[in-house]
Order: C-alpha cells, then structure tokens, then sequence
C-alpha cells in the first residue's frame, strides 16, 4: 500500500516527466539561410569576393535592361584600355546617330572631339547614350558590331540570360537581361578592372561647361555604396545595380521593374543592408585547406594538395562553424607526379547532419613533383594495391578556424 509521501514523491515525478516531454529539444547544429522580401518585378545578390548569389528572386526573368546595358559598353572599353588596344587620351568623333540619340545625353555635338576617357565619364556617371555610340563606332566601326562583341563578352562571363542589340539601353527587339546576368557583370567590373570601377562613385561630372549628377541616388544615402549603374523606360521600369563594402565582404545587386526612381533606390539600399547584417565573407588560409594524400608507385609515399586559388566564402552569420571542407580526387594515385598538376578538387561544404550543400569548389594541385619510383618498388605497391579498391576517396576537415582577413 502507498503512504501519503509516496503518493506525493509520484505525483512530482510524473509532473517532472510531463514537463520534459512538453519541451521540444534544441538542435545547436540546425543551420539557416536568411532570406529578403523586396519589391521589385525580380532581384539578386552575389558577393563578389566568393561569387555566390546569396539571394534572388525570379532572377533568370529575361527582362529589358535599359541603361543597364551601359555596364557591359564599359566593361568592353576597360578590357581594351587594360590590353592596350584603346587609348584613353584618344579623340573621337561625334557622328549624327549619337547627336541624335536623344534621352540621357553628355549633350554632345558633331563639332565636338572629346577624348575616350571623357567618353567613360560620359557613361558611368551621366547615362550618355550619345557617349555610348560615339565609343562603340570609334572601337568597333560600327554600334552593330560592337554589340557582336557585347554578346560574346556576355557569353564568356557566364550570362545566359542576355542578348544586346544595342550599346545603350535603348528598347528594341531581342535586347534583353536578368538580374542574375547584371550582378554577375557588375562584379566581373570589380574583380577585372578594379581601377576603372571607381567611375561609378562619381556623383557628378562636367563636361563643356554643364555639370550633371549622377542618377544614382544610393550613392548619397548609403556610405558604403560605391555604385554602379541605373536604368529606366517605361518597358523596363526602374532598374539599378548597386555595389558596397563593408570589412571584406562586397555585395553586388540588381533590382527590375520597380516603381519609381526612389523606390529602386529604397529596395538596393535595403537588399545591401540585409546582405551585411545576415552574411560573412571568410577566407581560409591555404594551412587549413591543404590536405596530404597516399601517393603509389613513387619514391616519395605523400604529396600535399593546396587549392590553386585563394578559397572565399560567404555564411550566415553565427553559422561559421557549420562550414567545412571536403577533399574529392581519384583514387589511387600514381607516380610520376608533377608540381602544380591537377589531382582533386576541394568541396565548401555548408549545412548541418540533415542537409548539406556545396558552396565552392576549387581546383587541389600538388606542391612539388613526385618522380616514379624503382621497378621493386612499384611491384611491391602493385600488390599493396591489389588488396585495395581503386574507387574516389573523400577526406574531410573543419573550417571553423576560418579566418576574416
């Protein structure tokens, strides 16, 4: 029979065992990715330092780019600056088409001759089409044969979603864009000619006598924008691809087909600010990136792996732990060996036990050579071999350490 105080010690147990049932564990290793509301017809967000877009929303929509466009004018006229086939200190000639253009304008005229650099001003800050087609005929001959170019460059950065028929913007058939293609290409501005990317800070410039601003309204009330470029017709709405920086992190994003000029501006600040507060960019250093591996049939048994170039990537904030890093090479592998070959890949790994994704993926080469070993030697792992399955091998190692440099 129960007494009074076993009765009571139960009835506290079984309230004690109610209650830890009721509450749902914790799971520390449960990992997010933050995700943005903005108002625009589609946008994107990448991080130029690592390449990943880090949000988007109907970002392959092939849509009109307006002056948008004018990004990939300039990246063609950087490439040819940077390679030396254009001359920034070149005149050149105003021809009736660009008098003629109409809309955003440097206000040029057939009399004039202004030089290729103030040609670019021209273009990043003032949205000239006049500038535009005097640049494209005086490298090309020709805007149609400067948009062949445009097309081709668009192809070898990766932007499926793409196809210029014009060097301004200007609405015309089978001229179009995404906002994934736009923030690729405003990043590949940046990466490829980090000189010239400072003419889309530029919040005015003069030329013959009339100062005009720069449309881009994100450039006074965001400190940390740096540009890049604006868009608008009536077709398009109002566009703008925007760039800031903040420690080593550098966002890139494009919004489509807003509703007014402030409110494309409202939308790129507020993407920018969300990418900060919720994002890190860590670069591991080579130490913890490197792995050693099994080497047959050569005089030395292991040969390290470093990754070929430099690894970035971007994380939630506060989830830097669920990064990792797993190495992926065929196996087994086999002397001779040569210093910088190829061998593997390295895999960014982010995510918790239940999920998991790749967020880069570089190329592993080996540090030194490794020579073929003697014929004994070779028949000795022959047999080692035999016993082994020649099949891919994966290694693993935390990136936790990671630091921001």
């Amino acid at each position: 029979m129960v007494n009074t105080s076993q009765s009571r010690l139960i009835g506290i147990f079984a309230l004690l065992m109610m209650f830890v049932i009721s509450i749902k564990p914790i799971d520390a290793q449960a990992v997010s990715w933050p995700t943005a509301t903005i108002d625009a017809k589609s946008w994107a967000m990448i991080d130029a330092r690592s390449g990943q877009v880090v949000g988007a929303h109907n970002a392959d929509q092939q849509l009109p780019p307006a002056s948008l466009t004018k990004m990939m004018t300039l990246y063609l006229a950087f490439e040819d600056i940077k390679l030396g086939r254009l001359d920034k200190n070149a005149r050149v000639t105003v021809s009736k088409k660009a008098w003629k253009i109409g809309g955003s304008t440097m206000f040029l005229e057939p009399r004039m001759t202004p030089t290729v650099e103030e040609l670019l001003h021209g273009i990043a800050t003032l949205s000239g089409n006049d500038a535009c087609i005097a640049l494209a005929e005086h490298v090309d001959g020709s805007e149609d044969a400067f948009a062949e170019r445009m097309n081709a460059k668009a192809k070898q950065l990766g932007m499926e979603h793409s196809h210029f028929a014009n060097a301004t913007g200007f609405p015309q058939d089978g001229h179009y864009s995404s906002a994934l293609d736009m923030v690729k290409l405003g990043a590949a501005l940046w990466r490829d000619h980090p000189d010239m990317y400072k003419l889309f800070g530029e919040k005015d410039y003069t030329y013959d006598g009339r100062t005009q601003p720069n449309r881009n309204r994100i450039l006074w009330s965001y400190p940390e924008a740096d540009g890049i470029k604006t868009g608008h017709t009536e077709e398009a709405g109002y566009c703008l691809v925007g760039s800031a920086e903040k420690d080593t992190t550098r966002f890139v994003t494009a919004v489509f087909g807003t509703n007014s000029d402030r409110a494309r501006a409202q939308q790129t600040k507020t993407l920018l600010m969300f990418g900060f507060r919720n994002f890190v960019t860590l670069r591991p250093s080579e130490r913890e990136i490197r792995r050693q591996v099994e080497v047959f049939e050569g005089t030395e048994g292991q040969v390290w792996l470093k990754p070929v170039d430099p690894i970035w990537v971007t994380v939630p904030k506060g989830n830097e732990s669920a990064l990792s890093f797993r190495l992926r090479y065929e196996a087994p592998l086999k002397a001779p060996i040569s210093k910088d070959q190829q061998l593997g890949s390295i895999d960014a790994v982010f995510g918790d036990a239940d999920k998991k994704e790749v967020l880069q993926s570089v190329a592993m080469v080996a540090t030194r050579d490794v020579e073929r070993a003697s014929w004994l030697s070779r028949q000795w792992d022959g047999v080692r071999l035999w016993w082994r399955e020649s099949d891919s091998e994966e290694s693993e190692g935390s990136a936790t350490e990671a630091g921001q440099q």
